[in-house]
């Protein structure tokens, strides 16, 4: 946990709390922004990135003092996982809402593939969130909370050269049906399945071609924003009647699969 700056010493608030994995860069980021302007303390959860998550949380706290944190886990770590889930949970004394956002994503084509990538891919993207919701579900259901994975518009139909990732998102989406069952009625479980929301950044990325070609099989004929996803996430945690559902943020791309 970080310096008083961060918000490491915020003192108990009825307000309610959420935990969002990945969260200093990026989607993750935006999703923080708009749960802190809804009222909720927000848990910055970030593996390498210290300072962007301190900068967040700094400029969160400035608009609502001790409103934020910064918890540091490796997620491929079993150990870390479950500390993360400790101090989550020790942060105000409450925690509910898990956004499940943080995620590993690089080509692996078939030739390449090693037992080290299938372990970041899906520890990151499917075995992470699970032991998450395992360690975090008692506390979720004092408070009837929510979980909304991040999973992937293209996870039903595969990606060429990205099989572990597509297979890791696909057993997300099954956890989060199963799960949503499982933690009825007291926990809602949610998902959403980003499209073209903003570039890859792995080396090499797409090139203008590329996106070109995804833009042309995406209805709305332009990429998406974080906003979208994080409307999105507010609509479920509002949406007191779903669970179990995945829904689509991908400008009508699936309309084309």
């Amino acid at each position: 946990m970080n310096d008083p700056e961060s918000g490491s010493h915020a003192p108990t608030s009825p307000a309610p709390v959420a935990l969002i994995t990945g969260a200093a860069h990026r989607i993750g980021a935006c999703i923080s922004r708009h749960l802190h302007q809804a009222g909720y303390s927000v848990i910055i959860h970030y593996n390498r990135s210290a300072a962007a998550s301190e900068a967040l949380a700094h400029e969160l706290n400035a608009t609502r003092a001790a409103s934020a944190v910064c918890l540091q886990a490796d997620l491929l770590t079993t150990d870390e996982i479950r500390h993360l889930a400790a101090q989550a949970i020790s942060c105000w004394g409450r925690l509910d809402v898990l956004v499940n956002n943080a995620s590993l994503f690089y080509p692996t084509p078939l030739d390449t593939v090693s037992e080290d990538d299938c372990r970041k891919l899906m520890g990151s993207n499917a075995w992470a969130p699970l032991f998450l919701c395992q360690q975090l579900r008692e506390a979720l259901a004092r408070h009837k909370g929510n979980v909304i994975n991040l999973i992937d518009s293209t996870s039903g139909f595969g990606i060429p050269e990205f099989t572990p990732y597509t297979m890791a998102k696909a057993a997300l989406a099954n956890m989060t049906r199963s799960l949503a069952r499982e933690l009825a009625p007291s926990t809602r479980v949610n998902g959403i399945a980003p499209g073209a929301i903003l570039w890859p950044e792995y080396e090499g990325g797409l090139s203008e071609t590329e996106k070109a070609e995804r833009l042309a099989k995406t209805a709305c004929g332009r990429i998406g924003s974080p906003d979208d996803i994080a409307h999105a996430v507010m609509f479920l945690l509002n949406a007191s009647y779903i669970t179990g559902e995945i829904i689509r943020v991908d400008g009508g791309a699936a309309l084309y699969s």
